[in-house]
């Protein structure tokens, strides 16, 4: 359903009024409950909700129908789903992107989203098998973020090869890989990829890297979850600095 009407929902008064701060064009409808701006002051901004968004009030009882929380607030929005040009992010000169393998776990995406563009990332590419970025659970995650990072779908990295792009893969270790560490310069067009939360990388992924890394880790710690793996490769790549 919100893929054919190119929309999604997002709930709370905190992350409504920051859309209609950061991204009043891709606001559609807003929905309260009865009652709800009574409750709110006189300086709140759905006052000056733009003229092309459409604003209904209802009973508290269908409000809890719409909700997907448990103790709804009294407020969502129907957003614009966005758009971005793919072509257009691979021509820059520099790249730094996120490749997600089957990432089923919806905390986790949104994770990953939020962290993504608060570290500018170029963009985040993730298989179709992976959690849907509209999932309730992600949309509240990401804190906006959603509007922000470029995010494509790809089945797997053979697009990214052929636009120049450089395949590193994220590994929980083993003997071909490397500490993140060690790595001392990322080439122009980097992507690195995470695999999904329990089995990680496909065989395939790995023999297409150029580099597969790993973070070393201590007190017989063997892995880290895959949205502070993305946290960590993220702000480490984002300093090295570039090559060829």
């Amino acid at each position: 359903m919100r893929a054919a009407e190119g929309a999604f929902v997002v709930e709370g008064a905190h992350a409504v009024r920051d859309l209609l701060t950061r991204y009043p064009e891709q606001l559609l409808t807003v929905v309260t409950a009865q009652g709800y701006l009574a409750k709110e002051g006189e300086t709140d901004r759905l006052a000056g909700l733009p003229a092309s968004v459409q604003q209904y009030s209802c009973p508290h009882f269908q409000f809890s129908k719409l909700s997907d929380l448990e103790a709804p607030q009294g407020i969502l929005a129907v957003v614009r789903q966005p758009t971005w040009d793919e072509a257009a992010i691979l021509r820059q000169p520099t790249v730094l992107g996120i490749f997600g393998e089957q990432l089923q776990d919806p905390a986790n995406v949104g994770a990953i989203i939020r962290t993504a563009a608060g570290l500018n990332v170029s963009a985040l590419w993730l298989t179709p098998e992976s959690a849907d970025i509209y999932h309730p659970k992600v949309v509240r995650s990401t804190s906006g973020a959603l509007l922000a990072l470029p995010i494509f779908f790809a089945k797997d990295v053979s697009s990214l090869l052929q636009q120049g792009c450089q395949i590193f893969t994220a590994e929980a270790g083993g003997g071909e890989t490397i500490p993140i560490d060690k790595i001392r310069q990322a080439p122009q067009k980097l992507v690195f990829a995470v695999g999904n939360e329990s089995r990680g990388l496909s065989a395939q992924i790995r023999t297409q890297a150029t580099t597969r890394f790993t973070i070393p880790l201590s007190r017989d710690v063997e892995s880290l979850n895959v949205a502070a793996t993305v946290a960590i490769a993220t702000f480490y790549f984002s300093r090295l600095p570039k090559g060829e």
